[in-house]
């Protein structure tokens, strides 16, 4: 290089660490010594030279580090540097590196890199410190708790023992001796019908004196609780509890993918949320329920620290919410006798969503099964108020729109559900959608499914393919935006302080739910958590896989980085809220959020022109 050239690689060198901190000459002999690589993003990952280690610096571009499992150790963007683990420990390089976005990169040969380190005591301190935390992040992701993090693909049986329906108990007796397996699943048609498990041996057919020649259809447990391959290991050891089961098969659709039993489960690390929900359940009064419940910030915590997924993070969250809700329920029905009726309790919003986070407050609602009488009224009053105070105590506090089970309006028999739903989607004036952003993402915590599923059922097709109520949906979605302005810069409000930020909550992750929503009761797609939503509607075609992976993207980095905000705000002892400040971003989380916050804003686009082009 001339020395036109030279001057632009030592005022950036000169910039960043560790360089800032060596004398103008040896910057200087760096400029000089260092060659320069161009990286396509069309090559994926770097070629690195295995004979000929050296130090890569940053000049442009962005770089993930991924180990040879492909987990994530790092990202680098300008001024940053990687290779440098290959130089401090002498090993061969194991970790690859993959190239986001094309980028110039400088390269510091190995001899230089020593000698720097041996003369400069700042520069081998940053790289030492460097490689350090390397080594924490490496184990903090690899040592991430299984049953929390962790899909039950990772643990089941792949190749589940099969038999047909029309076969003899016997038959299955000796395949179950054959296979060393305590179940086998039940098939007809290639479609799962049942599951036969040696209980059901014991006590259908040996108890009751049959015949072995008695066929398998006859003593099988018919239409068993089953799983999807995308759940969580924690999911899965929750359902088993909860239902006294021991097998659990494994579906997409009615094709039987797995099995997963107790005993797989039993291999897989202990898991905290699933000890803190056993915790729950065990608590006999609200007092003790409400001490168990402070361990929920650090549960929260260590999920963040853990790096897990933020859509598994409210997973967890908000099935920690279902069990608080239940206990209470449970408890308060101990004091006040069996209710009157059968009924269900609703959560709406996040909890419906199961996507809940740090500062989360009530959204609830009763679903009784017919018009209460004067004696059920007050029964249930007294229970929901109960339930209501308890989860307040338990620091889910209460709603400040009144959106809850102990607000007679939000206290309905299942015909007057079903006409205030049915006169929301009829007259959609701006209160009514309002109300659809909150009551349409509903679920059943307690209570029967049927219950809830009449009301769903009849919810959904009222929706499904309704011009004027999605109209009015898609409308009421688009009156935020997300917070980029022109040339993509980053447009900041203040948060009730003098502190500007940008708001990852209604200017993010409520935008992906408002578009996920439309589409979803435009379809009747009963999902109500957004990501599984998104999945949903690619996999009916209602939106293309480019844009709906780009959305469930976006979904989860905007989420990922509301969480690691809070995370951050609650270890400085800070107020926790939604603002992010920008200058506490890399420049590259700073470029991955503004494309994520540009998904955002296509998908609002798109949805403007599904639904609105009429009107």
């Amino acid at each position: 290089m001339d020395a036109s050239e030279l001057q632009p690689v030592e005022q950036f060198l000169a910039a960043h660490s560790p360089f800032d901190s060596l004398p103008a000459e040896i910057i200087s002999r760096c400029a000089k010594t260092i060659t320069v690589g161009y990286y396509s993003k069309a090559s994926a990952f770097v070629e690195f030279d295995k004979d000929n280690p050296k130090l890569y610096i940053v000049r442009s571009g962005a770089f993930e580090v991924r180990d040879p499992e492909g987990v994530l150790v790092d990202r680098v963007a300008e001024g940053e540097c990687f290779g440098f683990s290959t130089l401090l420990s002498g090993e061969k390089v194991v970790n690859k590196v993959a190239i986001l976005e094309d980028g110039l990169v400088y390269h510091l040969p190995q001899a230089l890199f020593a000698q720097l380190r041996a003369e400069h005591r700042s520069f081998d301190q940053f790289f030492t410190r460097a490689f350090a935390k390397r080594l924490r992040n490496e184990g903090r992701f690899k040592a991430k708790d299984l049953t929390t993090t962790s899909r039950i693909t990772s643990i089941m049986c792949a190749k589940p023992i099969t038999i047909q329906a029309h076969a003899s108990v016997n038959d299955a007796a000796k395949l179950m001796r054959e296979h060393r397996v305590s179940s086998v699943l039940v098939i007809d048609n290639h479609k799962l019908v049942g599951i036969l498990t040696d209980r059901d041996l014991r006590n259908r057919v040996i108890a009751e004196g049959l015949d072995v020649n008695t066929l398998v259809s006859q003593a099988m447990t018919v239409n068993p609780i089953t799983t999807h391959a995308n759940a969580l290991v924690f999911e899965t050891m929750l359902t088993m509890s909860e239902h006294n089961i021991h097998h659990l098969p494994v579906v997409e659709g009615t094709e039987a993918l797995g099995m997963i039993t107790s005993t797989d489960i039993l291999r897989a690390q202990r898991s905290q949320p699933l000890l803190l929900i056993g915790e729950i359940g065990r608590q006999a009064n609200i007092d003790s329920l409400i001490q168990v419940s402070k361990q929920i910030p650090l549960l929260l915590q260590n999920l963040i620290s853990a790096d897990a997924r933020a859509e598994e993070i409210g997973r967890v969250l908000t099935s920690v919410t279902d069990a608080l809700t239940r206990r209470l329920i449970e408890l308060n029905q101990q004091i006040l006798g069996k209710a009157p009726m059968a009924f269900c309790w609703l959560a709406f919003g996040s909890q419906g969503r199961q996507d809940q986070v740090a500062c989360s407050d009530q959204d609830n609602g009763l679903l009784l099964a017919h018009e209460p009488d004067e004696f059920a009224a007050a029964y249930f009053e007294t229970l929901t108020k109960a339930v209501c105070k308890g989860l307040d105590q338990c620091g889910y506090v209460y709603c400040p729109g009144d959106i809850m089970a102990q607000n007679p309006k939000w206290r309905l028999p299942l015909n007057q559900w079903k006409a205030l739903f049915k006169h929301w989607v009829l007259e959609p004036e701006p209160k009514a959608l309002m109300h659809a952003s909150i009551f349409f993402d509903m679920r059943p915590v307690f209570g029967p499914i049927s219950l809830f599923s009449e009301l769903q059922d009849e919810v959904l097709a009222s929706t499904k393919d309704n011009d004027i109520f999605l109209a009015g949906m898609a409308g009421n979605s688009l009156t935020e935006s997300p917070p980029l302005g022109f040339f993509r810069k980053f447009v900041l409000e203040r948060d009730g302080s003098e502190v500007k930020g940008m708001d990852l909550k209604h200017k993010g992750s409520a935008l992906i739910n408002d578009i996920a929503r439309v589409y979803a009761l435009s379809a009747g797609i009963k999902e109500v958590n957004t990501a599984k939503r998104i999945r949903a509607l690619m996999d009916a075609n209602i939106i293309n896989r480019k844009d709906a992976l780009n959305l469930a993207d976006a979904h989860e980095f905007i989420a990922h980085m509301r969480l690691a905000n809070q995370g951050y705000q609650v270890t400085n002892n800070l107020p926790v809220n939604n603002f992010l400040k920008p200058q506490h971003l890399s420049s590259l989380l700073r470029h991955q959020l503004r494309d994520a916050f540009k998904v955002v804003h296509d998908a609002q686009a798109g949805i403007k022109l599904k639904f609105l082009r009429s009107f």
